[in-house]
């Protein structure tokens, strides 16, 4: 079942921070290498819950989770550019759930609540090397659209990524 947060009250900040248990993890190594790493993690994840609440869900940006048997298997911040374009962050599977469709699910999911929307564009940067990730976002329909990725926050290119499109009929 597809959730959507759009206000910091509804947030379940574990249950999120679950889903990106592996990445917290790998943040923690770099970020704080000298730091006990449990305790490194555990601040990683207080920072992200923090930017979260206070930053993205501003009003106009969501957090999207799949949920499945009440638990959150998977997750996306989609970010509202411009009227008609958003840009899709941290689409993510629960390590233990991975290759069982999850991601998909999410990513048609969150399509279809944007097609009840009028006409739209998503944008998402996908790692060259990640051939699950631009499998998932092929078989939702995506392209790619640039062989280089874009971050529509920021404007930084990466040459390590594809721009990744999807445009509504």
């Amino acid at each position: 079942m597809l959730i959507t947060i759009s206000n910091p009250g509804e947030l379940d900040g574990e249950r999120l921070m679950d889903i990106y248990r592996e990445g917290n993890g790998e943040n923690a190594e770099d970020q704080y290498p000298n730091m006990d790493s449990s305790e490194a993690v555990e601040k990683i994840k207080r920072g992200f819950v923090e930017f979260i609440e206070k930053d993205f869900l501003n009003g106009v940006n969501r957090y999207f989770v799949w949920e499945r048997d009440g638990v959150w298997v998977s997750a996306l911040r989609l970010y509202l550019v411009r009227e008609g374009f958003y840009y899709i962050e941290a689409l993510e599977t629960h390590p233990d759930f991975r290759r069982m469709g999850y991601g998909a699910k999410i990513l048609s999911e969150t399509l279809k609540t944007l097609e009840k929307t009028g006409k739209f564009e998503v944008h998402d940067c996908v790692s060259k090397k990640n051939e699950a990730s631009l499998a998932t976002h092929r078989k939702c329909g995506f392209v790619i659209d640039s062989d280089v990725g874009v971050d529509y926050l920021s404007g930084e290119r990466n040459e390590r990524a594809y721009g990744m499109g999807y445009y509504s009929k």
